[in-house]
């Protein structure tokens, strides 16, 4: 109990320390992530006005299919792009809301980067 309680606590230090450095960027904006052991979900959020304006998850109903693997969640970051692409939106600053950069995070990201979105 102690370990998964240090372990929340480290997350949320981190995700600070990020959210910090990223706040400062306003030109650009926030895609985050957020993953539990059944789903990911993806906001890409406007800090000015405080909206998220696209999102996308693998709960929604036509991408179930996706699997929370690291082999076939990349699909949702190429997803994700397609619908940032639809609001003209090309660059993007990309918060790992404080979980390490590899595994499902680092497939999610390369998705997004395959289908043209600038980081």
């Amino acid at each position: 109990m102690k370990k998964e309680l240090d372990t929340i606590r480290k997350r949320k230090r981190r995700k600070m320390h990020i959210r910090k450095k990223l706040k400062c960027s306003n030109e650009r904006l926030r895609v985050t992530i957020y993953k539990s052991n059944r789903f990911t979900y993806l906001q890409a959020i406007d800090d000015k006005k405080g909206e998220t304006l696209v999102a996308a998850s693998n709960l929604e109903k036509e991408l179930r299919k996706i699997k929370n693997k690291v082999e076939s969640i990349g699909e949702l970051g190429k997803i994700m792009a397609d619908r940032l692409k639809e609001k003209n939106i090309t660059t993007i600053a990309f918060d790992r809301n404080g979980y390490p950069y590899h595994g499902i995070v680092k497939a999610v990201a390369e998705g997004i980067r395959k289908a043209g979105i600038d980081f």
